[in-house]
């Protein structure tokens, strides 16, 4: 038997090694693939071999308890091959058929739901949040624990009319979503600076530097070297506060979420699309967020009630029209909805906002 490789400290380790066997044998050799039910793909290659893959949703920071737990259903249950998709759910490939229903029974029982496939809420994707992160204006892991408790049904079933990508972020500048729904941090005030403490921990031309819109600028403050803002410039991005902690503009009151929808990378059917703001002023409101929750739960109902079978959200809005879409999800359409950045002067006619 080969050695495996040594590790190294950067790139992506080495694929094959981990492969299930039958993966690496049909590697890019496969003829057709079917969906026998939610969470289950089969694929079939040319030579006729099978492969099935069994799809459960864990969260992003698994803890070690969890961690072995899954592995050891994989040892037992499946061929001990497994794969972590984008958004963190695991994946077991089995062989064999009749090893499929025994190891959905053996992750259901252990507490993980079984789906994610086809046209269903795929598992929210997130940073890391007030876990191991500098700037995080919200826990956005707490924010998918408190949605994903009251989708989980949509993850489980295969009821939308396509696939549902939602994605959240915990700052403005570093992680931000796009996708058909995304539930993004909103800073609304400058942040507020902690004079005496500026000279001792930050390094004020690094801070001046990080500022996107020139804001920020060195000062003498009661005799000390320090910091001021610009509060005409400011756009309250928060790109300051790594550097500079003292410069804190988390703020418990007026820190929101904001809701975008429309984004899709794939151009299968149509260009790729940004995400569009539909939401504002949403209260930053842990542990369960139930404000933000409703609202997306609000879009899911009527995406799934008015669009056409594999349309994706942004293709139904554009069928619809955004006036009835805010109609359709019970949201107020305000000034701050149009898009007025300068590069939208030649377009505007055009907007998917506004209709002359």
């Amino acid at each position: 038997m080969a050695e495996m490789r040594e590790p190294i400290e950067s790139g992506c380790p080495d694929p094959w090694q981990y492969m299930h066997p039958v993966m690496r044998k049909n590697f890019g050799q496969w003829k057709y693939h079917e969906h026998p039910r939610p969470g289950v793909l089969l694929h079939v290659a040319y030579s006729g071999d099978q492969i099935w893959t069994v799809k459960a949703g864990t969260q992003r920071i698994l803890d070690v308890f969890s961690l072995r737990k899954l592995c050891d259903i994989g040892d037992q249950y499946a061929d001990g091959h497994v794969h972590f998709t984008l958004r963190s759910n695991i994946e077991y490939l089995v062989s064999d058929e009749a090893k499929v229903q025994p190891l959905i029974e053996a992750l259901e029982e252990a507490g993980f739901v079984v789906g994610g496939t086809q046209n269903s809420v795929a598992m929210i994707s997130h940073t890391q949040g007030w876990l191991h992160c500098d700037i995080p204006g919200t826990d956005a892991s707490g924010v998918v624990k408190a949605m994903m408790d009251e989708l989980i049904d949509e993850f489980r079933n295969t009821n939308m009319p396509n696939r549902v990508h939602i994605t959240t972020s915990c700052c403005q500048i570093n992680c931000g979503g796009q996708g058909d729904i995304a539930i993004n941090i909103q800073h609304t005030k400058p942040p507020k600076i902690n004079h005496d403490l500026v000279a001792n921990v930050c390094e004020r031309p690094s801070v001046v530097a990080r500022c996107p819109v020139a804001a920020i600028r060195p000062a003498m403050v009661n005799g000390k070297p320090s910091l001021e803002v610009d509060e005409r410039k400011c756009i309250c991005c928060g790109a300051c506060f790594p550097p500079c902690p003292p410069m804190q503009i988390n703020d418990a009151e007026h820190t929101k979420l904001a809701i975008w929808v429309g984004g899709n990378h794939s151009n299968a059917r149509g260009k790729p699309t940004f995400q569009k703001l539909v939401a504002a002023g949403i209260p930053n409101n842990p542990p369960r967020w139930p404000e933000a929750t409703a609202i997306v739960k609000r879009i899911l109902k009527a995406y799934k009630e008015g669009a056409k079978d594999w349309e994706r959200i942004n293709e139904w809005i554009e069928r619809i029209g955004w006036p009835r879409f805010f109609e359709e999800v019970e949201l107020p359409f305000t000034k701050y909805h149009i898009d007025t950045w300068r590069g939208a002067r030649a377009s505007f006619n055009s907007s998917s906002y506004i209709r002359f």
